[in-house]
């Protein structure tokens, strides 16, 4: 009768561990995905886009700028959005011929390359999202700004026409 009961008291105790054990694990909660960090705009400055041929002022809008290494190619990705009167200027060190490309960009842009004297020498316009092709200047540029796809035209903007900061 002992060895009975010994068998007994061992069929309880696992059941009872093994209900113990699937109930906790019921009981555990998930930790939740953490929430993608959303990129807001950070206003550096004021940019004014002026026609070439009159000086006359095409539009003034806020600007971000990326003038380090890991700005410049980060830029406008990961943003859900860029307001009406904001761009981002992409500063770099030196002229040169350059590309970008639309990797990881959620929002169309239009695309403008500037010389060294920041007069506007190459334009993209509406660019495609999330494309991987590269976009590259035809001339030597400096500066490039981005802007909203559709405000090159709406605004005017021709190569020839000039930036100040």
């Amino acid at each position: 009768m002992r060895c009975y009961v010994n068998r007994k008291i061992t069929l309880v105790a696992i059941l009872g561990i093994s209900l113990g054990l699937s109930l906790s694990s019921c009981l555990e909660t998930k930790t939740p995905k953490p929430k993608p960090v959303e990129i807001s705009f950070k206003k550096d400055g004021k940019l004014s886009i002026h026609k070439s041929e009159t000086d006359s002022l095409l539009q003034q809008i806020d600007i971000e700028i990326a003038d380090t290494p890991y700005k410049r190619e980060t830029g406008l990705m990961y943003r859900d959005q860029l307001g009406d009167q904001q761009g981002m200027l992409f500063i770099f060190d030196e002229a040169q011929y350059l590309a970008f490309y639309m990797k990881n960009t959620k929002i169309s842009l239009d695309i403008l390359y500037l010389n060294e004297e920041k007069i506007v020498v190459d334009i993209y316009e509406n660019t495609t999202v999330m494309d991987e092709t590269a976009l590259p200047s035809k001339n030597i540029a400096k500066y490039v700004l981005e802007v909203n796809a559709g405000k090159v035209k709406e605004w005017g903007i021709e190569p020839g026409d000039y930036i100040r900061f």
